[in-house]
Protein backbone atom coordinates (compact mmCIF):
# COMPACT_ATOMS: atom_id res chain seq x y z
CA UNK A 1 0.00 0.00 0.00
CA UNK A 2 2.60 2.45 0.74
CA UNK A 3 4.66 3.57 -2.10
CA UNK A 4 8.30 5.58 -2.54
CA UNK A 5 9.67 7.45 -5.47
CA UNK A 6 12.85 9.18 -5.51
CA UNK A 7 13.98 12.33 -7.29
CA UNK A 8 16.83 14.78 -7.26
CA UNK A 9 19.46 12.32 -8.57
CA UNK A 10 22.05 14.29 -10.79
CA UNK A 11 25.58 15.08 -11.63
CA UNK A 12 27.75 17.46 -9.59
CA UNK A 13 31.34 18.12 -9.01
CA UNK A 14 33.07 17.51 -5.65
CA UNK A 15 32.34 19.76 -3.50
CA UNK A 16 28.72 20.56 -4.59
CA UNK A 17 25.62 19.46 -3.12
CA UNK A 18 22.49 17.60 -3.91
CA UNK A 19 19.14 17.05 -2.12
CA UNK A 20 17.42 14.42 -2.86
CA UNK A 21 13.45 13.65 -2.77
CA UNK A 22 11.16 10.51 -1.64
CA UNK A 23 7.43 11.48 -1.87
CA UNK A 24 5.65 8.85 -0.13
CA UNK A 25 1.90 7.50 -0.77
CA UNK A 26 -0.40 5.28 1.28
CA UNK A 27 -0.55 5.46 5.34
CA UNK A 28 2.88 5.75 6.94
CA UNK A 29 2.30 5.17 10.60
CA UNK A 30 3.76 7.17 13.18
CA UNK A 31 6.06 4.38 14.28
CA UNK A 32 7.65 4.02 11.32
CA UNK A 33 11.53 4.26 10.37
CA UNK A 34 12.00 6.74 7.40
CA UNK A 35 15.47 5.97 5.57
CA UNK A 36 17.95 6.46 2.68
CA UNK A 37 20.12 3.63 1.39
CA UNK A 38 22.81 3.67 -1.35
CA UNK A 39 24.70 1.13 -3.90
CA UNK A 40 27.40 0.67 -6.02
CA UNK A 41 26.77 -1.78 -8.49
CA UNK A 42 28.48 -5.27 -7.57
CA UNK A 43 28.52 -3.84 -3.62
CA UNK A 44 26.09 -4.49 -1.29
CA UNK A 45 23.26 -1.52 -0.04
CA UNK A 46 24.87 0.36 2.30
CA UNK A 47 22.77 2.51 5.29
CA UNK A 48 23.05 6.37 4.30
CA UNK A 49 20.56 7.73 6.87
CA UNK A 50 17.43 7.28 9.08
CA UNK A 51 14.83 8.95 10.25
CA UNK A 52 12.38 7.90 12.94
CA UNK A 53 9.05 8.88 13.16
CA UNK A 54 7.78 8.51 16.78
CA UNK A 55 10.54 11.42 17.71
CA UNK A 56 12.64 12.17 15.19
CA UNK A 57 15.89 11.16 15.63
CA UNK A 58 17.97 10.72 13.07
CA UNK A 59 21.20 8.42 12.90
CA UNK A 60 23.76 8.07 9.49
CA UNK A 61 26.14 5.81 8.65
CA UNK A 62 30.19 6.69 9.60
CA UNK A 63 30.97 8.09 5.94
CA UNK A 64 28.59 10.83 6.39
CA UNK A 65 30.64 12.50 8.89
CA UNK A 66 28.26 15.87 9.06
CA UNK A 67 27.97 16.30 5.40
CA UNK A 68 24.06 15.10 5.02
CA UNK A 69 20.87 15.41 6.83
CA UNK A 70 17.50 13.67 6.46
CA UNK A 71 14.20 15.52 6.70
CA UNK A 72 11.02 15.07 6.53
CA UNK A 73 7.61 17.42 5.44
CA UNK A 74 4.80 15.28 7.15
CA UNK A 75 2.39 17.61 5.57
CA UNK A 76 4.12 17.47 1.99
CA UNK A 77 4.54 13.41 1.94
CA UNK A 78 8.22 14.14 1.56
CA UNK A 79 11.37 12.90 3.14
CA UNK A 80 14.69 14.49 1.87
CA UNK A 81 17.94 13.83 1.91
CA UNK A 82 20.26 17.24 2.08
CA UNK A 83 23.78 15.91 0.18
CA UNK A 84 26.49 18.84 1.07
CA UNK A 85 30.25 18.41 0.28
CA UNK A 86 30.12 15.58 -2.06
CA UNK A 87 32.62 13.38 -2.62
CA UNK A 88 33.35 10.86 -6.21
CA UNK A 89 32.70 7.91 -3.33
CA UNK A 90 29.36 9.51 -2.63
CA UNK A 91 28.64 8.22 -6.43
CA UNK A 92 25.86 5.41 -6.36
CA UNK A 93 22.01 4.83 -6.79
CA UNK A 94 20.31 6.58 -3.41
CA UNK A 95 17.22 4.93 -2.15
CA UNK A 96 14.67 5.28 -0.16
CA UNK A 97 12.85 2.87 2.39
CA UNK A 98 10.42 2.91 4.64
CA UNK A 99 10.10 -0.30 7.46
CA UNK A 100 6.62 -0.33 8.99
CA UNK A 101 5.90 -0.70 12.90
CA UNK A 102 9.35 0.40 14.10
CA UNK A 103 10.66 0.62 17.62
CA UNK A 104 13.58 2.47 15.93
CA UNK A 105 15.57 2.68 12.93
CA UNK A 106 17.87 -0.10 11.60
CA UNK A 107 21.12 0.47 9.53
CA UNK A 108 20.61 -3.41 7.69
CA UNK A 109 18.60 -3.04 4.05
CA UNK A 110 17.01 -6.39 4.96
CA UNK A 111 14.86 -5.52 7.51
CA UNK A 112 12.80 -2.75 5.23
CA UNK A 113 10.00 -3.98 3.52
CA UNK A 114 9.62 -0.95 1.27
CA UNK A 115 11.25 0.59 -1.31
CA UNK A 116 11.37 3.28 -4.29
CA UNK A 117 13.07 2.74 -7.48
CA UNK A 118 16.36 4.38 -6.67
CA UNK A 119 17.69 7.74 -8.06
CA UNK A 120 21.40 8.15 -9.78
CA UNK A 121 23.85 10.15 -8.20
CA UNK A 122 27.38 11.06 -9.80
CA UNK A 123 30.21 13.11 -8.46
CA UNK A 124 33.04 14.06 -10.58
CA UNK A 125 36.25 15.60 -9.72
Amino acid sequence: QVQLVESGGGSVQTGGSLRLSCETSGDVDRNSCLAWFRQVPGKEREGVAGLYMANGRTSYGAFVKGRFRISQDIAANMVYLQMDNLKPEDTAIYYCAARLQSGSCDPRPSVYNIWGQGTQVTVSS
